[in-house]
């Protein structure tokens, strides 16, 4: 059973979505999470304006969001970890959004460094 799949949501009248895991009873560890939690946990796509869209300025920028990510991660870890009021999900989820933004900053540098290979292989 996959991970996605073994979690049930319920919506709440006052508008907090409770998620649960698909366990045969719950416990009264799991608190619902609230709109704004969720819209916490909710994706950004990076924003690239064409005035500042110089090929230096964005990726300057991926790293500095890839280390940023990576410094919200740490604290979230650190904060589940010494008994903040940080849940587990929110600790994974930083971490896994890091881990994938590090892994794409890799990606983007291994075709960048495929590039100036192929560059330099031709010829004049």
């Amino acid at each position: 059973m996959s991970p996605v799949t073994s979690i049930h949501g319920v919506i709440n009248p006052d508008g907090q979505i409770s998620l649960y895991p698909n366990f045969t009873r719950k416990t009264a560890e799991q608190q619902p999470i609230s709109a704004a939690e969720l819209k916490q946990l909710t994706p950004s796509a990076p924003e690239v304006t064409p005035a500042d869209g110089s090929f230096a300025n964005v990726l300057g920028r991926l790293v500095q969001d890839v280390s940023t990510k990576q410094s919200v991660a740490n604290e979230a870890v650190s904060g589940l970890l010494s008994g903040q009021n940080v849940s587990l999900h929110q600790a994974m989820i930083a971490t896994q959004e890091a881990s994938l933004s590090f892994q794409l900053m890799v990606e983007v540098r291994n075709k960048l460094l495929d590039s100036y290979q192929e560059l330099m292989r031709m010829q004049i």
